[in-house]
């Protein structure tokens, strides 16, 4: 323990929130330095990251769908889980690597964000892929429980809070008393789901087939869950699944709430049931305090009315829903000492 804290003096501690879209990183008592999309670029049938290991993040990203045959650009986690476990190690190692900077001599300390309905498996390839990519120690911790610390939820009182965190592959609904969850629910439909839904949209009404990026950029500019008070257009070029040829239309955004009306409904299935299973006092108490919406899927136009009317709770987005997870994690380290017993750890099976 006392050569531990030594080393701890040394090392860059440091809180991940290892999404499925993108990776943020803090650094205790910097905040976050690092976010960029979850994304490597490898030699195709290797595990060989090109750009001597460097085609990761951002600039993976550029590479998606433009690649030739002799590449792939790999997205390594699926619905908030790792699908893929050296290329997650790669990533990991760049990432960390590029948070230590010349600091490399001790390793760090690592509290991940992780999906709170993984399975026992699903957290060893966690812990493999960040102890192999240089960490010295590594806690996990529900990604419910670091959203509600992030955004600032009296979670640790004796009253309900309640967090829906839209991710890239998963959402996690949960309802939190007295510093621990008491009800949850971990779906995995989200911000990717919303994508692909839109692509599937311009298949069936436009025979036209488009990209994941460009599904996300729809989202982004003309999406939304509740009708707008002035809808949007968007001209968008894709594939004609007919002749074969580059072609461009334009897509309104009652048709991207149209295609998105099925990932929206479900995640608002999830919400209602984790509010039926819930206890009457702390029902009562969510009769004042609301739900709060986190994750970039939170950022839907319309998504917190829509979700208020099916629940006739008061619902609210949080500041910076894009990084309270991470926040959560900077939380961690901060009271690392006092909170790592409550985490679950790489060391509990040793």
């Amino acid at each position: 323990m006392l050569f531990d804290s030594i080393l701890g003096l040394f090392a860059v501690d440091m809180g991940i929130d290892l999404g499925t879209c993108n990776t943020l990183v803090c650094v205790k008592g910097e905040g976050i330095v690092l976010n960029e999309p979850s994304v490597v670029a490898v030699r195709k049938g290797t595990n060989r990251v090109l750009q001597n290991g460097n085609a990761v993040g951002l600039v993976a990203k550029e590479m998606l769908g433009k690649t030739p045959g002799s590449i792939t650009a790999i997205r390594p986690l699926k619905d908030g889980v790792i699908a893929d476990f050296d290329i997650t190690e790669a990533m990991l190692s760049y990432f960390i690597r590029k948070v230590q900077g010349g600091r490399r001599f001790v390793r760090p300390r690592v509290v991940i964000a992780v999906p709170s309905g993984i399975t026992a498996v699903e957290k060893r390839a966690v812990y493999g892929s960040a102890e192999r990519a240089g960490a010295r120690r590594v806690y996990l911790v529900e990604e419910p429980m670091a959203a509600g610390i992030g955004a600032g939820l009296p979670i640790a009182e004796a009253t309900a809070s309640m967090i829906v965190d839209i991710g890239g592959g998963t959402t996690e609904v949960a309802i939190m008393s007295l510093a621990d969850i008491t009800v949850s629910e971990s779906i995995r439909v989200a911000g990717d789901d919303m994508d692909e839904a839109i692509i599937n949209y311009m298949k069936r009404t436009y025979n036209m087939h488009i990209g994941p990026l460009t599904a996300e950029q729809l989202k982004i500019e003309i999406g939304s869950a509740a009708t707008l008070p002035e809808e949007m257009s968007r001209e968008i070029r894709g594939r004609d699944m007919i002749s074969g040829l580059p072609r461009k239309t334009v897509v309104t955004s009652q048709e991207i709430r149209e295609a998105l009306r099925e990932p929206v409904g479900q995640i608002i299935e999830a919400v209602t049931r984790t509010l039926e299973r819930a206890e009457p006092e702390l029902a009562a108490d969510l009769v004042e305090n609301g739900i709060h919406l986190a994750g970039g899927g939170a950022l839907l136009r319309g998504i917190a009315q829509v979700m208020s009317e099916a629940t006739g709770l008061r619902c609210m987005v949080v500041d910076d829903p894009l990084s309270c997870v991470a926040r959560g994690t900077s939380v961690y380290l901060d009271n690392l000492a006092t909170w790592k017993d409550t985490l679950e750890s790489d060391a509990d099976d040793m």
